[in-house]
């Protein structure tokens, strides 16, 4: 099915410097979108922009840090001002520490919460209060399934995925009167570099797929991480006319690895 309604509206999409951010920009900006690129990463999302314009492609890049809310006010203001009225918001931008509970650090705790949580929290606010004037708009939390799902030695990421899932479903009852639609897309085990860095070698990918008793946790039935754009299309349908009538949902694409029925 073609995806419609995305053409010539702007797509403010974080996290494009590497991995699901990146393949987001790259789906919208095929599908026409005017992508405003932000990540703390200039170099990274530079790369990016530049390998979207080559191909033909309308894309800026928007250094800034999603923890700071003075700064994503600004670029929020900057790209209106630029680009046009945001019409799309996908929130990607994350970070991990792993660890137990009780080995944790403050600042460990503390920096997955002010990317994954707060970050999504400023990024939401600024945009809604544009959209709400605009009249319309659709906003996408990329999550995780381990929001859903409790997961050993990654307590701090799961409960900020889980705080950011519900925060963005909050948003979707709010702002449903003016046409907003906001949803999430929950991966589970996806190739890239933050998936990698917590294999022990490069095969990684095998225990990952086949599941692991001792820590209680269950392979993936498609037998398959999933790739970047598995997420990316799942994020295009949500702020597609074709999903016009969802909101507040939770898309989970993880390869069935989470058993939700």
């Amino acid at each position: 099915m073609d995806r419609t309604g995305i053409a010539g509206k702007v797509a403010l999409v974080t996290g494009t410097a590497q991995g699901i951010g990146a393949s987001v920009g790259w789906a919208l900006a095929e599908l026409g979108a005017q992508v405003a690129a932000v990540d703390i990463n200039a170099g990274g999302v530079d790369q990016l922009v530049a390998a979207l314009r080559a191909a033909g492609h309308h894309a800026r890049a928007y250094p800034a840090d999603v923890r700071d809310s003075a700064s994503v006010d600004a670029v929020v203001e900057l790209v209106e001002r630029e680009v046009g009225p945001i019409g799309i918001l996908v929130n990607v931008a994350g970070v991990l520490r792993t660890g137990s509970v009780v080995e944790l650090s403050d600042n460990d705790w503390a920096a997955v919460l002010a990317v994954n949580t707060t970050g999504v929290f400023h990024c939401c606010r600024a945009v809604a209060r544009r959209m709400i004037g605009h009249g319309s708009g659709s906003i996408v939390t990329v999550g995780s399934n381990a929001a859903g799902v409790p997961r050993m030695q990654m307590a701090a990421y799961a409960a900020s995925k889980a705080a950011s899932s519900m925060f963005t479903k909050c948003l979707g009852l709010e702002l449903a009167e003016h046409d907003i639609r906001c949803n999430v897309v929950a991966p589970g085990s996806t190739d890239t570099p933050m998936q990698r860095s917590m294999w022990a070698d490069s095969d990684g990918a095998g225990p990952v797929i086949s599941g692991c008793p001792e820590s209680f946790r269950v392979g993936i039935p498609l037998r398959r991480l999933a790739q970047p754009a598995d997420v990316a299309d799942a994020v295009v349908f949500l702020v597609s006319d074709q999903a016009r009538h969802i909101t507040m949902q939770d898309l989970y694409v993880d390869g069935g690895a989470a058993l939700r029925g």
